[in-house]
């Protein structure tokens, strides 16, 4: 296995050294959630709807039809590919500071490369907020307790309360030592017209656990030195007895601003009773207490370091993800798969609310999806059945949709055409996480016309038409230099731009449906799922919609109902509480 070395000077002067293997987050948030946009266009301006170009998936190994050469990711690729994230961290190099070489880094920031500190401490706060909501979801984490020092670090957390906010959490902010700089006093006005509450220490809970679901430590930074004074002392030894509750569920995070608060900025926890956060934000690069860190989270930010710096220090830092303010290093943390949940938040998915026809309502959908700018929306998984009754599925891109169906293109020779040609029958799904949405659509499939085939084939780029004449999918391969000699071959042979004819094994396919079924996720697992199916009317076929979350929805009812009775004293049978008892208690379950 690959590690990287970190690199820093001791207290001596002499180089020394330790391993540290840096990952990448992606800055995709999981809770997402995109509302309808602007209204789309007509659902059909020509008789075939052909999808807009869209970015081009990589290429597996086993033969799929992509050139060996391709165009660099766009940022939002490269954030979302987490195999390049992880394999460009395998070999990067962090590097941690000692106190003193961080406090020249900032004098040179802030003297001949010309940073100023609102700039600097703007920066450090939205990189702590960034992290901050890359790991502690706004769904399970609303509340959030920023503790703020007199000094930078201070002015940090106030920052990082700032976007927070923003960000859509409800940020409180304890505040003992206000500094009387116009910089900080600044800051607290931008929160109180945010109408951010100012929580002072006597007000403070002994137990946080009640009141807030996240609690950051912006108290002292790097240059703190010597014994914290009151009421310093009293909050810290407040985080230090919430970090010993043993059941890390039972209690807020705690996110750590550059140094936990009360450590040695070298040496660490030099006494073993010190906070323990869960969280550790370094920023510009993380100092040598960062190698005491034992929590899952630990993330770099501060995206400001200029080229001037990183040589004259000879700082070795990851690099950050896309546009993203922060970059995780460290081991990844292990996961309780069972704990994994989102709770949707999603506008009511209802009858009265669709398009009758479910081809307009999924090009309403579609429509939404690309405008929200979702990494390569037409994607969904292909699902068939060989005559064995075996299922398999993969991913595929939609290609074209009209009112006669789902068109994709593949070899013809592909294990999927194979399962097609013995069971016509096939299923897809389109599944766009950032909005909360899925759509499945079950049907029949044929091939598309050759003449459809030849005209879609001639619009791909030439070398996406190169690699499907050298791809043989589903066929077992050598390695991948037999596609890269093929493919080579063939550019070398079309290089003066001369027609490159389709080859006949490979084609389009078409899905013709009869059920389509469209689900917005919801709070408390009760998502709305809006079933499409045909039924024979007056000698023709019509689209029949149903609501199947009315079933759960009646049942939530029922069992409500039941619980109202129970706790008035009486039983589903007996007389039970009078009417006016349980009328509150009716009316809002009939609201549900």
């Amino acid at each position: 296995m690959l590690t990287a070395v970190s690199k820093f000077r001791n207290k001596s002067g002499l180089a020394s050294t330790t391993r540290v293997m840096p990952f990448f987050l992606s800055t995709f948030p999981a809770h997402a959630t995109a509302a309808p946009l602007c209204p789309p266009p007509s659902p059909y301006p020509s008789p075939h709807f052909r999808l807009p170009s869209l970015p081009r998936r990589g290429l597996a190994f086993l033969a799929a039809a992509a050139p060996p050469r391709a165009l660099p990711p766009t940022p939002r690729q490269a954030m979302a590919s987490l195999a390049t994230s992880t394999a460009a961290a395998a070999a990067a190099e962090v590097t941690h500071l000692s106190q003193r070489d961080a406090a020249d880094i900032d004098e040179q920031l802030m003297g001949p490369l010309g940073f100023s500190v609102d700039q600097l401490m703007e920066l450090a706060g939205l990189s702590v907020a960034t992290a901050v909501a890359e790991v502690y979801k706004l769904s399970e984490h609303t509340r959030a307790l920023i503790i703020c020092g007199p000094g930078n670090n201070g002015g940090d957390g106030l920052v990082a309360a700032r976007h927070l906010y923003h960000f859509g959490y409800k940020p409180f902010v304890c505040y003992p030592k206000r500094t009387a700089k116009p910089l900080y006093s600044g800051l607290v006005t931008q929160l109180e017209s945010l109408a951010i509450p100012f929580v002072p220490v006597e007000d403070l809970p002994q137990d946080l656990s009640g009141q807030y679901d996240i609690v950051i430590d912006a108290m002292f930074g790097f240059s703190f030195h010597g014994t914290p004074r009151p009421p310093f002392d009293d909050l810290i030894q407040m985080l230090v007895s919430l970090s010993v509750v043993g059941d890390s569920a039972k209690r807020p995070p705690i996110v750590s601003v550059d140094i936990p608060s009360g450590w040695h900025v070298e040496e660490g926890d030099v006494s073993g009773g010190g906070i323990k956060p869960d969280m550790l934000v370094s920023l510009t690069a993380p100092k040598l207490c960062a190698k005491k860190f034992t929590g899952p989270h630990h993330f770099l930010g501060g995206r400001f370091v200029p080229p001037p710096i990183s040589s004259k220090y000879g700082l070795e830092l990851p690099p950050y993800p896309g546009t993203s303010m922060c970059v995780r290093i460290g081991k990844v943390p292990s996961v309780d798969i069972s704990s994994l949940r989102e709770n949707y938040i999603s506008p009511e998915l209802l009858e009265n609310q669709v398009m009758p026809n479910p081809f307009d309502q999924f090009r309403s959908w579609f429509d939404e999806a690309v405008t929200a700018g979702l990494r390569e929306p037409n994607a969904m998984a292909l699902t068939t059945v060989n005559k064995a009754g075996k299922p398999s599925s993969r991913m595929v891109l939609l290609k074209g949709v009209d009112k006669q169906g789902f068109v994709w293109y593949t070899n013809y020779g592909s294990q999927k055409a194979h399962d097609l040609s013995e069971n016509s029958n096939a299923a897809l799904l389109f599944y766009w996480n950032e909005m909360n949405r899925q759509v499945r659509v079950e049907g029949s499939v044929q091939k598309v016309s050759e003449e459809e085939s030849e005209k879609y084939f001639h619009s791909r780029p030439r070398g996406s038409q190169l690699g499907a004449i050298v791809s043989k999918q589903s066929t077992v391969i050598s390695g991948r230099e037999v596609l890269q000699q093929a493919y080579k071959e063939l550019e070398q042979k079309y290089s003066d731009g001369s027609f490159i004819p389709k080859p006949d094994y490979w084609g389009g396919y078409r899905l013709t449906p009869n059920l389509f079924e469209f689900w917005q996720g919801q709070q408390s697992r009760l998502h709305d799922r809006l079933q499409y199916s045909q039924r024979e009317v007056g000698g023709s076929t019509e689209w029949h919609i149903q609501s199947r979350p009315k079933l759960a929805r009646q049942a939530v009812k029922i069992a409500v109902m039941l619980l109202v009775c129970l706790m008035a004293g009486a039983t589903p049978n007996s007389h039970g509480p009078s009417a006016q008892d349980v009328q509150p208690l009716c009316s809002m379950v009939s609201s549900l």
